[in-house]
């Protein structure tokens, strides 16, 4: 399980399987699908992440279960002008 993130400006903090609930119900996913989405992420055997993997991992199990969804992240990532991982 993830213990520490690596953030984009190098910084760490602690995993937080609520950010990625959250983000996911944000892009408009159901808080059921968003769950199943962080269990996954929380059962990584890495114990340092970076969020750009996390982000990338989340998009893939988006992709899998509510396309819509993942296109909302995608184009939210692009108005803020984020990088987006090989998708």
């Amino acid at each position: 399980m993830p213990e520490t993130v690596e953030k984009r400006s190098g910084e760490t903090e602690a995993f937080s399987r609520e950010k990625i609930e959250a983000a996911c119900c944000s892009a408009g996913t159901s808080p059921e699908e968003a769950r199943q989405i962080a269990d996954i992420i929380e059962a990584s055997p890495e114990r340092h992440i970076r969020t750009a993997a996390i982000r990338s991992r989340v998009l893939e199990e988006l992709g899998k279960r509510n396309p819509e969804a993942r296109d909302n992240w995608i184009a939210y990532d692009r108005s803020r002008g984020r990088a987006l991982p090989n998708i």
